[in-house]
């Protein structure tokens, strides 16, 4: 398995500087789509339904305080096989020239973010997970409702 932080130093590779923001968002996406495509998770490393959106609390730590990242230490984009460089390649090819806030807006629309919220105000900060059930539950019925439409 790979770490988060691999994950990032290929995305930071392939996009150049990025707003820790959109990289959060980036990241979630990455492992969303893994758990459908790979019927794996990407990586270990938990997410967590803040307040903005989904967070990999490992990943805040060490770019806290920044606005942009421009590298990571510790990631090793080498770790990464065929089949996930795919994977990330597919989700940045789709949601990374979005901006930060609307990739915030869609998470805070799906179930994922929306069910790890439950019981939490708007403005409240929490630290409840994003399980891997939801995330593979809610975008494999996304994926079979796009593909479903596709042949319609």
């Amino acid at each position: 398995m790979v770490s988060v932080f691999d994950v990032v130093a290929y995305i930071l590779d392939k996009k150049g500087t990025v707003s820790t923001w959109k990289l959060q968002k980036l990241v979630y996406y990455c492992q969303a789509w893994s758990l459908v495509w790979d019927e794996t998770p990407l990586f270990d490393e938990e997410i967590q339904a803040w307040i903005n959106g989904p967070v990999c609390p490992v990943l805040y730590e060490q770019h806290k305080g920044s606005f942009f990242v421009s590298e990571i230490s510790g990631g090793k984009p080498e770790n990464l096989n065929h089949t996930q460089i795919e994977t990330i390649d597919a989700v940045l090819d789709f949601y990374g020239d979005k901006p930060p806030q609307w990739l915030s807006t869609l998470t805070h629309m799906e179930d994922p973010w929306k069910k790890a919220r439950r019981g939490l105000s708007p403005r409240e900060r929490g630290k409840n997970v994003i399980t891997l059930e939801s995330m593979a539950e809610y975008y494999e019925h996304i994926a079979a409702t796009s593909e479903s439409s596709l042949y319609d």
